[in-house]
């Protein structure tokens, strides 16, 4: 009883380590743009001029204010590679031999020993993660030093489920192009999610009993 006990801790353990994430949904606070008022001021003296906020012939529309939008194209490739290869090895060799007389016999004795270990292991990894596409997102605080903080995200409804992309991070307004996007490459404390749930996610994710025997809490 005692081992069928704590063979269910350890099972109950290693599902606790592998307890699948919340589902997502849209429309979070952590995620939607900021909540300030976008409406016009009352024309005053036939003027409706509201300060920050005007049309010019000689400045590039740029986000630059809280609640301005702006495109970020997602270029991001990353490629890792590591490789390596140990080899140690050691050798020991001995001898040792008794000769003596008594009584007019011979005694005569002889030994060889030998002692060796090795090791040798191997072991590499290669890693590349490719996203690309654009992503519109919202200018939802500017800094005292003038950094923009942008946040947005992007949802695809399809037949199976819910595909989602979500970005989070600091600009400068001097990065942005004429055509108002930016680089991903250009994103400081940057997070860029991509993720999905439904059936087709569901179906490439191992169930309770597979993730355990291959988790560390399994003993073999």
């Amino acid at each position: 009883m005692r081992l069928v006990g704590l063979f269910l801790l350890l099972v109950l353990g290693g599902c606790a380590s592998h307890i699948p994430a919340p589902e997502q949904k849209p429309g979070t606070p952590d995620w939607a743009p900021p909540a300030i008022d976008y409406t016009l001021p009352d024309a005053k003296d036939g003027s409706a001029f509201r300060a920050g906020y005007m049309l010019t012939l000689f400045k590039d529309k740029r986000a630059y204010r809280e609640g301005d939008i702006l495109t970020v194209n997602l270029e991001e490739k990353t490629y890792s590679s590591k490789r390596a290869n140990t080899q140690t090895s050691k050798s020991q060799e001995m001898s040792m031999g008794i000769q003596g007389s008594s009584d007019g016999g011979s005694l005569a004795a002889s030994g060889d020993g030998s002692l060796s270990r090795g090791f040798n292991g191997a072991g590499s990894t290669t890693q590349q993660n490719q996203l690309t596409g654009s992503i519109t997102v919202t200018v939802a605080k500017v800094m005292p030093n003038g950094v923009l903080l942008i946040r947005g995200e992007k949802w695809l409804r399809l037949t199976q489920g819910d595909e989602y992309l979500r970005l989070l991070g600091l600009i400068r307004a001097e990065d942005i192009d004429n055509a108002n996007t930016i680089s991903s490459q250009r994103i400081a404390d940057a997070r860029i999610i991509y993720g999905g749930q439904g059936a087709i996610a569901d179906s490439n994710a191992m169930g309770w009993a597979a993730r355990y025997f291959n988790s560390p809490w399994f003993p073999l």
